[in-house]
């Protein structure tokens, strides 16, 4: 019986850590996170990221229901995953445009990505990913059909996470990035099966095996470009990663929706 009270207290554990990871949510533990700790809660991220995509889904539908049109409900439900996520990774998408746009050395690109203030380079980004996630959850326009899309994004999107975390190092020795660890193998592959899931559920197997592809490729793109430059990933490139995969997933579902 005490090895599945102990296992239970794991899996809410690890559920806390991911959802406090990606959310603003208070759901931290008061004590302090053991040795590895964050990268071993990995697993768990694209059950937290398909939390934030039931709580747009639910502001999306409710916005219909009072009568505003499927643009300003897409509209109220990227604010709602926006502010629920505290812009988290918003903000990295933002500092890697920036970093990787901006700098001319390694070291200079990454001394961009960490200061506060936001260029040319993160504006456009930041329009481009508000821009097409909003087109697509117009596009899609069924209530039901913006909660499938939401939830596959926002789970699919983080479940490539901790597999990018292992095969990219760090780029520097004391960023988030460092300091969460390597998540272990376990908790890679139980990431990309929950995402998988998600994704198959929501959208059909053949969309999800579109997603999945387009994901991979846009991963290692950016694993690619992230090492040439700066010499690994940091917690911005990670957050950069997931709002390429929220967008794509949202494109292939609105390309889903109106190809009915």
């Amino acid at each position: 019986m005490m090895p599945r009270v102990e296992l239970l207290k794991d899996i809410v554990a690890d559920l806390r850590m991911a959802a406090s990871f990606v959310t603003i949510l208070p759901v931290a533990s008061s004590k302090p996170a053991a040795d590895g700790a964050v990268a071993r809660a990995t697993w768990a991220l694209p059950i937290a990221g398909l939390l934030v995509g039931l709580a747009g889904a639910f502001i999306y539908k409710v916005a219909i229901r009072l009568g505003l049109t499927p643009s300003l409900a897409a509209l109220l439900a990227l604010a709602t995953t926006t502010l629920i996520t505290g812009a988290l990774h918003e903000d990295g998408l933002a500092d890697t445009a920036d970093g990787l746009g901006g700098g001319r050395t390694r070291e200079r690109k990454l001394e961009i990505m960490r200061d506060s203030r936001i260029g040319a380079y993160g504006v456009c980004a930041l329009i481009l990913s508000f821009g097409l996630r909003w087109s697509a959850l117009a596009a899609i326009a069924n209530p039901l059909a913006v909660t499938f899309a939401l939830c596959a994004a926002h789970a699919a999107a983080r479940a490539g996470v901790p597999a990018f975390m292992s095969l990219v190092p760090p780029a520097r020795p004391d960023g988030l990035s460092a300091s969460a660890g390597v998540p272990p193998g376990r908790s890679i592959a139980i990431a990309f099966a929950v995402g998988t899931l998600v994704l198959a559920l929501a959208l059909g197997p053949g969309k999800a095996l579109a997603g999945l592809v387009l994901l991979s490729l846009a991963g290692l793109l950016l694993a690619r470009l992230a090492i040439r430059q700066i010499g690994g990933q940091t917690g911005d490139i990670l957050g950069a990663f997931e709002q390429i995969g929220e967008i794509l997933i949202l494109l292939v579902a609105a390309a889903f929706q109106m190809g009915r």
